[in-house]
Formats: structure tokens, sequence, C-alpha cells
């Protein structure tokens, strides 16, 4: 029976005891015949085997495994070095016991001169870091398993879930939650965690792309703030989706190279609330990125819009995502100024802090800007 969390209780049960006992030791011969068996039966129903190790999560393929949230061992290895697992093949049993030897060693549990002399040629199982984009991995003498990222995928979805609702359509639930998790595993690619975001090619494409980003951005401020993994998660999803309200507004209005008019306006700012009604409308309701959507556009001091009859805070994942959708929106070229500096966006986010912005959010976005630079990694959309 296909069992991905079954088979990496079993395959972590065998490192520990391989590193308690040693090789050799009957006691982890018994283990590494389990986990070996739990392999079995992995591929017998799946056939190829793909995880990666977040910081207190685990996806099997591209679907998060709920039963390992928190994961003691999650983090064990991503800390040192494994943060992928592939089985693309057959394994012989006595070739997975070398494996289990050389992950041990990785690990720090065996120091079996063995350890380094599990593969001959090429192996169907393997480990390494994931590669986001065109970032290489540090090289290493061992198997790298590697996953190139480059965001169209999930660029491309989400355009689909856009036209769905722009049609008319429900929202496309699963595809969301495909895009948070694969942005997620895309951030998590490396040693250190990346920012990866698109630039702006075609204003057409503005919606798709600033979504991906201010949702990226949210999770990565979330994150700094040191949120847990199903928060940071609900934040990423409820930045991808706080623009919805916008993919129904005529496209002469949003790529408007002028002043806007009186009654455009009015379009513009009615996006928060037809946002809100989808999220709020469709087969699975989004209370917290329903409330996002309705809340992105307000500020500390009671400014924004939509304008509210008893002036109130917003909530915080929504005084998140206001840093981060502007921030964004400053960064992209629009049909009527150009793209400003990073730094001149973050000097507008510090001006208006404590009144436009919540100031702890505001600092604290700035100062994740700055101490994570060298980790923004630009695409072209």
């Amino acid at each position: 029976m296909s069992d991905p969390a079954a088979f990496l209780t079993a395959f972590t049960r065998a490192l520990a005891t391989l590193g308690h006992y040693g090789e050799g030791h009957p006691a982890s011969a018994r283990a590494a015949e389990s986990a070996y068996g739990r392999l079995r039966d992995l591929q017998a129903g799946a056939g190829r085997a793909e995880f990666t190790f977040l910081p207190g999560e685990v996806l099997f393929g591209r679907d998060l495994l709920p039963e390992l949230e928190q994961w003691e061992w999650s983090g064990r290895l991503a800390a040192a070095g494994v943060e992928r697992l592939e089985v693309t093949g057959p394994v012989e049993e006595d070739n997975f016991a070398r494996f289990l030897s050389h992950v041990a060693g990785v690990l720090g549990l065996s120091t079996d001169p063995r350890a380094e002399l599990w593969q001959s040629g090429a192996s169907a199982i393997r480990i390494g870091r994931v590669r986001v984009g065109g970032v290489e991995p540090t090289p290493e003498p061992r198997a790298i398993a590697t996953l190139a990222y480059t965001l169209k995928e999930e660029r491309d979805a989400v355009s689909f879930l856009h036209q769905e609702v722009e049609t008319g359509g429900q929202l496309p639930l699963l595809e969301a939650y495909g895009v948070v998790r694969s942005l997620s595993l895309a951030m998590h690619g490396g040693q250190a965690m990346m920012v990866p975001l698109l630039e702006l090619k075609e204003f057409d494409q503005y919606t798709t792309t600033h979504s991906i980003n201010v949702s990226v951005l949210t999770m990565a401020l979330a994150e700094f703030l040191e949120l847990g993994p199903a928060t940071v998660r609900a934040f990423g999803l409820s930045g991808l989706l706080h623009d919805l309200g916008k993919v129904r507004i005529p496209r002469e209005i949003l790529t408007k190279p002028g002043r806007l008019t009186l009654e455009e306006r009015r379009v513009i700012e009615a996006h928060p609330v037809d946002g809100a009604r989808m999220l709020l409308e469709g087969t699975e309701p989004l209370d917290l990125a329903a409330a996002v959507a309705y809340e992105h556009h307000l500020c500390l001091d009671g400014r924004g819009y939509p304008r509210l009859h008893y002036p109130r805070s917003a909530q915080y994942a929504s005084r998140l995502v206001h840093v981060c959708d502007v921030y964004d929106a400053l960064r992209t070229r629009r049909p009527y100024r150009d793209a400003w500096t990073s730094g001149e966006a973050l000097e507008y986010i510090r001006a208006r802090s404590g009144s436009e912005f919540d100031p702890v959010i505001a600092a604290a976005f700035t100062e994740m800007m700055r101490t994570w630079d060298g980790r923004i990694a630009i695409q072209a959309a």
C-alpha cells in the first residue's frame, strides 16, 4: 500500500537505529529491512517518489503531507543539506542499505568509511539540495537531486485561475493552493531562503505577476516575523488572492496611461469588495483571504478604501499584505511612470510608517529586504 509518510517514518527510524547501534547490528539490519519494505510498497503504488524537506513540513511531489507537519526530521535533514530525496526507479536492497549508511554519515550519525561508497555508477535513489532558477547548488561529491524553478508553471496557473474567475467561473482552489505550496518550495530551495520574484515585461501581465510577488513577499515577511508554517501558507494564499476583484475590471481601465475619471476611479476602488465577495461565495469560503482582499487598501489611520462607516484597524494579515502590495506596486513600471528602485520604495514605506502602515510591520519589512538583499532572485515574467 502506497504511504509516503510511513516510508519516511521507517526510513528515519532506520537512520536513528543505525546511529545508535552501528553497522552490522541485528537491530540496524531489521530497521533497514523494514524501511526497504516500505519503499517497495511506496513504489508499487506511486512509481517515482520525490520528497522535499522544508522547515516544519514535507512535500511528496508537490503535495503537502499534513501528518508530518512540524516533523523533527524535516528540519534535521534540511539542515544537513538533504532537502530533496528522489527515487526514480527500482533500488536493490544492498544498494539501499549502503544508501542508508551514506545518509547517516551526512547527518553525523555514522563514521563508517563505507558510507561514501554507497553509489557505484548511476543510482535510482539520491539526495541533495534544491536549485532555484539559475542559482546553482554548491558542488558536492555525492549525487545531487535538483529541482529548477522559473516560476513559469506558477505564472500559468495564476493566469488560468484569473481567467476562470474573469469568465464567471468558480475560483479553482486546488490550483491556488498548489501555487502557494510551489512558491514555498521555491523559496526554500537552497541553504538560505530565497525570495523569487517576477519582473514584469508586459503590463497586461501585471495582475498575474503582482499576485505571485505579493504572495512570495508576504510569506517571506511572515517567516521573518517567525510565524508558523501553516500561518505562513495561509498568509501566502491571502497575498496571492488579494487582488482577485481586479480580474473583472475592463483592461482599458487597468492599463490606462493617463489620469482616471471619477467613474473609472470608482470601478477601481470597488475591487476589494468584489474580491471579498468572490472568495466568500466560493464552494469553500476563504474567510482570511476574503478579509485581506477587503482590507488590503485600508491605512492604519483610517484612510484608504473601501470607506468604512466606523473606521477600524485592518487584521494582522491584511497589514502584512498591504506593505508587500505597495512595495511591489512601486517597484513595477507603469504606463504612466517608471519603476521605483528598492531603496525608494522602502523609503516611501518608512516615511508613512505609523500613518499608512503598521510601524512594527513596516520596520520588519524594511529590515528583511535589507538583510536578505542578496537572496532576491528576480526572473523575467
